[in-house]
């Protein structure tokens, strides 16, 4: 099941087009979530059936609107709509921990709650054991391009088998980048026979990496790109000729340590293309 989080926005109604098509791919159902959330008008009490609730009433009506998109897309599509009330990043946690994947707009500003959908990926990403998808509003040429970032961290293992599964269910090319900066001097000089054979190191454990990927996807085309440059930096340039970024996160399990990595924060804030961020186990 593929939750998706709906607010009332473009941005949410991208989220939509995203998960209904992938629910399509996977044949898996669809979950709607819109969470009432009343704190920010400081509303204490409401009962749970009243005609004049606008929250409630808004609510549903972006509900009704998300589940007639995903039938005018894909007809035969299960779909469930789900109205909850309550923080909506709380809300989307708990969902999440029953989904393969979660799904919500990256800028969305919508009129039912006034509670911006792209402020709370960041609490949703990292927090769930499902990889949290965040869905660019607006229109966006596609590229046949799947982005993954790779280091040597273990975190990266799950988001390159979530990238080569996507690769492989749209037919796309696969772009492996990996951000390098090349050891310097404490002079401030670069040694180059350091740098080439720091180079070599990386290129070698790329290749590693990858192998039994490239085994058990042999139809997708993959392109390695180790670049001079930080990681944030490298992936944000690539996400420019990209309809998918995936990175890796921590995937700690203590309340204090479930935030996200610098990388996946920076990638999240300024990638010019949808995000999946997926947890290490």
């Amino acid at each position: 099941m593929i939750v998706v989080g709906i607010d009332g926005s473009l941005a949410a109604r991208a989220a939509v087009v995203w998960a209904a098509d992938h629910a399509s791919r996977t044949h898996q159902p669809l979950r709607l979530v819109h969470a009432v959330d009343r704190q920010p008008y400081q509303i204490t009490k409401f009962p749970d059936v009243d005609p004049s609730d606008q929250l409630r009433r808004a609510g549903e009506k972006a509900l009704d609107e998300a589940v007639a998109l995903v039938h005018e897309r894909h007809p035969g599509l299960e779909v469930v709509a789900l109205l909850e009330e309550g923080p909506p990043a709380r809300i989307l946690r708990e969902q999440g921990r029953a989904a393969t994947e979660l799904v919500v707009g990256s800028r969305g500003l919508g009129p039912v709650s006034g509670a911006l959908l792209g402020s709370v990926s960041g609490q949703v990403a990292g927090h769930i054991e499902a990889p949290v998808v965040v869905v660019q509003a607006g229109r966006h040429p596609a590229s046949g391009r799947i982005v993954v970032g790779v280091d040597d961290g273990p975190e990266c293992r799950p988001a390159l088998a979530y990238a080569y599964e996507q690769a492989a269910l749209r037919g796309s090319a696969l772009l492996v980048v990996h951000g390098w900066r090349p050891p310097v001097l404490a002079a401030g000089s670069e040694l180059p026979s350091v740098v080439e054979q720091d180079r070599a190191g990386r290129e070698e454990m790329v290749r590693s990496i990858l192998a039994p990927f490239a085994r058990r996807y042999p139809d997708v085309t993959v392109t390695e790109d180790i670049r001079y440059a930080g990681a944030v930096e490298a992936l944000t340039a690539a996400s420019e000729q990209a309809d998918l970024l995936v990175v890796g996160s921590h995937g700690r399990r203590t309340a204090a340590s479930a935030l996200l990595g610098s990388v996946s924060r920076g990638v999240l804030h300024r990638a010019r293309c949808t995000v999946a961020v997926v947890r290490a186990s």
